[in-house]
């Protein structure tokens, strides 16, 4: 029996995922370890996370185990699931590189911790967003892996979702705790994507 392109694709996101997982869960445990001193969680705030998670977790999870919607269906190719593997572990690297450097000052939502500092090392030194862009390439990786535009679409759509609710938040936090330091920081930088945004 041959295993099928799509199939491939599939099962490279999977792969994707868990090694999403297993890349942040050691950061995550040690986070709840440091104290808090500023907590600027929102309501929109959330909604991107959930964003984020619902069209780069949930709903391509869903049409993995289901096959719906199946009307999105395109038939899937070789070229399309070698360059979906090339861009998922370019997130995946960009995505640990950035855990790495943060270090105790990583947190999944708005918050400073305690000692907090200003983080310019690793991919930190060319953008200041790296885990946004590390989302942005597992959202590209994932259109390109999933042979359904519906899917490709949601993926894209929940890393837009989460970007676009959170990084003006984020960059007036980091402006406010940090100041000149900042600011400085900023100029020499791009958001996600070095040279360009």
């Amino acid at each position: 029996m041959s295993i099928s392109i799509a199939s491939v694709g599939q099962a490279a996101w999977v792969v994707g995922v868990v090694g999403w997982y297993i890349i942040r869960y050691p950061f995550e445990r040690r986070a709840k370890r440091v104290r808090v001193v500023s907590d600027r969680r929102s309501r929109t705030d959330a909604v991107g996370l959930a964003s984020a998670l619902f069209g780069l977790a949930i709903f391509p999870a869903f049409y993995i185990a289901t096959g719906i919607p199946r009307a999105a269906d395109y038939p899937a190719s070789a070229w399309a699931v070698a360059v979906g593997i090339v861009l998922y572990a370019a997130a995946l690297w960009v995505f640990h590189r950035s855990h790495k450097e943060l270090g105790r000052n990583w947190s999944i939502t708005l918050e400073i911790r305690q000692q907090h500092e200003l983080v310019s090392g690793g991919p930190y030194a060319f953008i200041r967003h790296p885990m946004y862009t590390s989302f942005l390439l597992m959202g590209l990786g994932q259109a390109f892996l999933l042979s359904n535009w519906l899917v490709g679409l949601v993926g894209l759509a929940g890393f837009a979702a989460l970007f676009f609710l959170r990084v003006d938040k984020e960059e007036r936090m980091m402006e406010e705790i940090f100041g000149p330091q900042y600011r400085a920081y900023m100029e020499r930088t791009k958001r996600i994507i070095p040279y360009l945004y």
